[in-house]
């Protein structure tokens, strides 16, 4: 099993290589690819030193059995061909094959067996906010038919990458010298702030972000569901945090709910408010589950539900879930 890392510099790309270890993949190889830039650069791997390796329209994918690519979406659609053309299947992280029709968009809690139909040999990570809201909204699903979802998401820096998180920690340290804060990777100062814009507006005045969490549900639960998102940018590192309410077909009460998450793949719950006991970022960053909370009946609709969930970005909403569809290919024995 030859498995290559596309992107290895940046912050999905070093999860990739932490996760890779912590779950003992079963690899032989592990080759690592990146910019011009990022050539040369060594990064340990279960004690090897590996060198990045530039990425280039060359044959250096052929024997690659897995490519989990995290470049951004221009150099995902420019390298696709070189990168599968030797049969490699390439996980990508980016947003450039998602809503693609011959494309999965896989997250296994959810959909795992759709990663098994790619023509293309291409398996899309969906974004990160999806990944996490459908992972919650699959043990709801199965009680009954959810007709909408209203979401607000709280997302951290790290949603931005590396220098997101660079700007979040610089402007933490330069507030607290009464410096003027540097604002470069966001709209406006994160700091001490709340920024309800990610990504470019659209004509119907929601972003980008908040269309894909519309179109990108549908397409992995294969559902009619109406999803309407405001997202929001947060002075949190790295786990992001959603607020949803669903509307089902048939009413469901708070106690099945509960008892459908406490069964549900990839969840966990922490939900005892009389105890002060419901997810928080601070405190879940670096775990690999969604974790629930806050579940209670809307107060508007018999069929509503309201909750709250929290999961790391780079982790469960990048790199783990592109490396648990490789491990589900790996089981199926879709590559052996």
């Amino acid at each position: 099993m030859r498995v290559a890392i596309v992107g290895t510099s940046g912050a999905v790309g070093q999860e990739f290589l932490r996760v890779l270890a912590e779950r003992n993949f079963p690899l032989d190889e592990l080759v690592l690819f990146g910019s011009a830039r990022s050539k040369g650069t060594t990064y340990e791997f279960k004690g090897k030193k590996l060198t990045v390796k530039e990425l280039l329209h060359n044959d250096d994918f052929k024997g690659i059995d897995i490519a989990l690519v995290s470049a951004g979406a221009g150099i995902s659609k420019d390298f696709a061909d070189t990168i599968t053309k030797f049969g490699t299947i390439m996980i990508d992280n980016s947003s450039a094959f998602r809503m693609e029709a011959d494309i999965p968009l896989v997250v296994p809690e959810v959909n795992a067996a759709d990663a098994k139909n790619m023509p293309r040999r291409i398996i899309a990570n969906p974004n990160c906010t999806t990944i996490q809201m459908v992972v919650a909204l699959k043990p709801i699903e199965e009680l009954s038919h959810i007709k909408r979802v209203h979401i607000s998401t709280y997302q951290s820096a790290s949603g931005a990458g590396a220098s997101g998180m660079d700007e979040l920690q610089a402007q933490t340290v330069q507030v607290a010298n009464n410096e003027e804060p540097t604002v470069k990777k966001f709209a406006f100062q994160i700091v001490q702030n709340l920024i309800p814009h990610i990504d470019v507006f659209l004509d119907n005045d929601y972003t980008k972000e908040e269309m894909k969490m519309f179109h990108e549900t549908r397409k992995i639960m294969h559902s009619d569901v109406l999803v309407s998102a405001t997202a929001v940018r947060v002075p949190v590192m790295r786990a992001h945090s959603e607020a949803i309410w669903v509307e089902t077909e048939k009413e469901i009460s708070v106690e099945q709910a509960r008892a459908a998450f406490e069964k549900a793949e990839g969840v966990i719950v922490i939900d005892n408010p009389a105890e002060k006991q419901y997810p928080m970022p601070l405190y879940l960053a670096g775990r690999d589950e969604v974790f629930v909370g806050r579940i209670r009946k809307d107060l508007t609709t018999p069929n509503g539900l309201a909750f709250w969930t929290v999961s790391d970005q780079i982790k469960k909403g990048a790199a783990l879930n592109a490396v648990q569809i490789a491990e589900y290919l790996v089981k199926e024995g879709v590559v052996k």
